[in-house]
Formats: C-alpha cells, sequence, structure tokens
C-alpha cells in the first residue's frame, strides 16, 4: 500500500462535498468513504444530508446507513473498521475519497489519535454535574481550561465536552494538546486534503437553502420517526435536537426552523476552525464544481 493515496475531501456543512467526491471517485473509478458522524446512522437521512440513491448510483460508498443510532460509532473504532476497508479496497485501486466534516473522524483515519486516558468515576461525576448543573457550566469549565478545543467542539455535543473535561480533570493537560501530539500511528498511504471553503455570504445562503429544502422534504417527519429516540446522544446534533424541542411544546416550528439554520452556521464555523489546523492542506476557493475538480487534480499533479 505504499504507493496508494486517500484524496480527503473537507469542509463546513452545505459546502458540496458530496457532489465533489462523487465527481472525483467516478474520475478515479474508485469509492467513497464518508467521514460525516451523522450518516453512520441508518435511521436519519434527510436531517444528516446524507447522498441520494441516485447520487450513489455508480459509486461505492462506505459509512453510509452501516450503524444504528443505539450502536454510536466513535472516531477510534470508525478509524479501525475504515482501515480494514482502505486495506481490502487498495487492492484493486490506487485511489479512494474519503469525504466528510468531521474533523476528528478524518484525524482519526489519516493519522491516528493519541491514547487518551479514560477516568470513569471523573466521567460519572460530570455525567451528574450535566444533570444538576446543566451544560453551560461544563461548558464555561472548558473554555477556561481548553479555550482551543473549545472554539473547535460542537459544544451542543455533550458527549464531546464530557470528554474533553474528563481528560483535562484526570491528567491536568489540556483535550487539544492530545489531539495535537505528532506522535501518530504511521498509515502505508498518503493523505491529500482538500478543503472547500467558499466566501462567508455564499456559505451561509447555502446553509439557509439547505434547511429549507430539509424541511420541505420531510425532516419533521423523520424527527418524528425517531423521536422515541430524542434521548440518546447521537440524536442531540442540529436540526434533530430543536425539532425535539418543537415536538415537546417548548418552542414554535418558525423558532426550530430559525435556531437549525443559526446552530448550522455556527457549526460550520468550528469545523472551519479545525480544518485550519491542517498545514498541508489545499482550500478550495472556486465555488464552481467543475473548477474544483481542475484544482484537485492539477495539485495532484
Amino acid at each position: 500500500m505504499s504507493k496508494k493515496r486517500l484524496i480527503v475531501i473537507a469542509g463546513p456543512t452545505a459546502s458540496g462535498k458530496t457532489a465533489l467526491g462523487i465527481r472525483l471517485a467516478k474520475h478515479f473509478q474508485t469509492c467513497i468513504l464518508s467521514a460525516d458522524s451523522r450518516q453512520f446512522y441508518k435511521e436519519v437521512a434527510i436531517g444528516t444530508a446524507k447522498p441520494s440513491l441516485e447520487e450513489q448510483a455508480g459509486v461505492k460508498h462506505h459509512f453510509i446507513d452501516s450503524h444504528s443510532l443505539e450502536d454510536p460509532l466513535s472516531a477510534s473504532v470508525f478509524a479501525n473498521e475504515a482501515l480494514l476497508v482502505l486495506q481490502e479496497e487498495f487492492k484493486t485501486k490506487d485511489t479512494i475519497i474519503l469525504v466528510g466534516g468531521s474533523g476528528l473522524f478524518i484525524d482519526a483515519l489519516c493519522v491516528g489519535l493519541d491514547k487518551i486516558p479514560f477516568n470513569p468515576e471523573i466521567r460519572s461525576q460530570l455525567n451528574d454535574e450535566l444533570v444538576q448543573l446543566g451544560l453551560d457550566t461544563l461548558l464555561m469549565e472548558l473554555h477556561f481550561k481548553d479555550p482551543n478545543y473549545y472554539s473547535q467542539v460542537d459544544r451542543a455535543n455533550t458527549t464531546r465536552v464530557i470528554r474533553a473535561l474528563e481528560v483535562i480533570r484526570n491528567t491536568g493537560n489540556t483535550f487539544s494538546s492530545y489531539l495535537e501530539n505528532n506522535t501518530k500511528e504511521q498509515r502505508k498511504f498518503e493523505s491529500h486534503y482538500f478543503i472547500i471553503n467558499h466566501p462567508r455570504e455564499i456559505l451561509y445562503a447555502r446553509i439557509e437553502k439547505r434547511v429549507d429544502q430539509m424541511i420541505s422534504s420531510g425532516l419533521l417527519e423523520e424527527v418524528k420517526s425517531v423521536a422515541h429516540l430524542s434521548y440518546l446522544q447521537t440524536l442531540n446534533t442540529v436540526g434533530y435536537s430543536e425539532l425535539f424541542r418543537y415536538l415537546n411544546a417548548e418552542i414554535t416550528l418558525e423558532e426550530a426552523i430559525r435556531l437549525i439554520k443559526q446552530n448550522t452556521r455556527r457549526y460550520a464555523k468550528r469545523q472551519l476552525t479545525w480544518f485550519r489546523r491542517y498545514e498541508h492542506a489545499f482550500w478550495l476557493e472556486n465555488t464552481e464544481i467543475d473548477l474544483q475538480v481542475k484544482e484537485v487534480l492539477s495539485n495532484l499533479k
């Protein structure tokens, strides 16, 4: 596998990663691995912006509908499973495409994650504090003790917030220091990073349009279909948590939609913050997909 390469197509939500990844996969006659931490789950599709069956036609996709919401996939487990897929696919392919906006999952596969210590007692204590004091209190602690990770993490994802604080309280080190440590595992393939970077006004317009399309495509009905699982951390995510609040009569539908758009914009900003850590990434500034394809192919040469 020494001459094999993984082309990483990353970027914020609604930036057009799926379309670009599929175009490149067809060009190289290869497959796609998804590194989107929400597209793994087979029970949800609209709110996760999965590629449609029509889009997937002719291109083999891995890690789409691969797991259940009740069987959450961590970054480390994803990396282990994805490495096995790559090992098999690289037997007949020289190039494979990785598409996703979840930076932690991309890092886990491409460079590996440091062995981060666990402390179940501290984690239990933090879960108790979450119930008693609320998420905002934990976020204040994270912001004070590890502002770097605070600026990158999905602050609505209580699992990641608690995991970071668990490490901080257990070791006295920042969680981000473990993520940034360069003593990672060696990979037997080369990773080439391409990040879609629309101007802010264009990205925000794409987000607004996507949310409206999700609503018209039946996102509310999809949320109703998984409402019995709303307690799961895998559903504590943008697009679902807001509509759960609507179903619980806490807010109006109009307010839920407004919050989905607002929280999606905030999530996109955190994604871009994470991707700026990639020193050797090539940033795709063009908004036209044909030009993006040309840029990727030219850069690879």
